[in-house]
Order: structure tokens, then sequence, then C-alpha cells
């Protein structure tokens, strides 16, 4: 009994809670049961089925997934793609309100007919959902890996900003400094003006080649 349930335990892995459940009446050779499996939505978890890939499946297109190619990159070869295939085409076929005794018999003597072991059709039904399950680890693995860069990158970024925005904000503080430590120091040097006069230093500016008045536009060389 403990293997039974051990190997429904193992069996439950391969397999997608469905909204509507398989009828209680339904004999698939008194299996237990298995137990419910982990949720499909979460790949973070490390898994063996990360390392079924002989070569680099091909990626996702827009959401679109060559499940040929994964396969196959999985090593799951085009007899093994076909018999999984057509179990599915047959399965389809079948009247929803066939009963499911009925339903196990003909799949069973469909597949008999093609002549090729249950055990096998199986083992190849498994080695997709191995694939599969894979694929979508190792694109949580990526998209985990995309994120993490992206967020450094931004943080390199923000940094970046940050510091431009201080020295933009150092630079105004110069210039206020500077405005007023001349401002301070026009101050200190207009006493000698005042001392004298207007009157006296507009003349001066006026004859003076060298000086110019403040008041005058300004005129740029051609």
């Amino acid at each position: 009994m403990s293997d039974k349930k051990g190997w429904a335990s193992t069996v439950a892995g391969w397999f997608i809670e469905r909204d509507e459940a398989i009828p209680p009446e339904t004999d698939f050779g008194g299996v237990p049961d298995p137990a419910p499996p982990p949720p499909t939505d979460n790949y973070a978890t490390p898994s063996p089925t990360q390392s079924v890939f002989q070569k680099a499946p091909p990626p996702p297109a827009g959401g679109q997934v060559d499940f040929a190619a994964v396969f196959a990159a999985a090593g799951v070869d085009t007899d093994e793609q076909q018999r999984v295939a057509r179990t599915t085409d047959l399965l389809r076929s079948l009247p929803a309100g066939t009963d499911p005794a009925v339903k196990k018999q003909i799949v069973e003597a469909s597949l008999k007919a093609f002549g090729v072991p249950i055990e096998k059709i199986i083992e190849a039904t498994v080695e997709e959902i191995q694939a599969l399950d894979g694929y979508l680890r190792n694109g949580a693995a990526d998209n985990e890996k995309l994120i993490q860069e992206s967020e450094s990158r931004i943080k390199q970024y923000e940094q970046e900003i940050q510091n431009i925005r201080n020295v933009m904000q150092q630079s105004v503080n110069e210039q206020q400094t500077l405005i007023k430590t001349c401002n301070d120091k026009k101050l200190e040097v207009q006493q000698v003006l005042e001392f004298f006069g207007q009157e006296t230093v507009a003349k001066v500016v006026q004859a003076s080649p060298k000086l110019h008045d403040p008041s005058a536009p300004v005129t740029t060389a051609n």
C-alpha cells in the first residue's frame, strides 16, 4: 500500500488541476487519488526538469511556443510526439457523454490497433510534460535574471541621475556664492566711486575707450 501511495505522490506532479474533476466512478487500475499538485504558476523552485533539454529550446515569440521544437530539444523524437498527438486526437474525437469505462475500452483498443504499447505512449506523454515544465522553469529563471539585471541597471541610472542632480545643485550653489562674493567686492570698490561722485565718474566713463556705459545696449561684432 505504501508503494502505491508513493507512486501516486510521484504521479501527482505531472497533473494540473482541472475545473471539472474526473468523475469518481472512473477506474484507472485502482491507483489511489493523487495528492493535490503544487501551484502550477510558481516555477521559482529549482527542479530536475530544468535540465531535461539536450540543446537549447527556441525562445517564445510573443507568447507563442513552437512545441514540436521544444519537445525535440528535450529529446522527444518525432515518433514519440506523433504517438501523443494521435492519442490526444483520439480522446478528443470521443463523444463528451460517453461512459468513462467505455472510453477507456475504446482508447485502449484503438491504441493496440496502432501497434504501440500503452507504456510507450505514457512515457512519451510524461517526456513532453517534463519538457514543458522545464521550459516554464527555465523561462521563469531567465525572467528572474532579467528582472534582477534590469533593477540593477535602474539603480545605476537612478544613481547617475542623482549624481547629475548633485552636480547641478552644486553649480547653482557655487553661482549663488559667486554672486554674493563679487557683489560684496563691488560694494567695497564702489566706495572709491562714491567718494568722487556720479557726475565725475560718468565723464571719465564716457571719455575712456576702456570703459563701458552699463546702460548702453550690448553690441556684437559681425
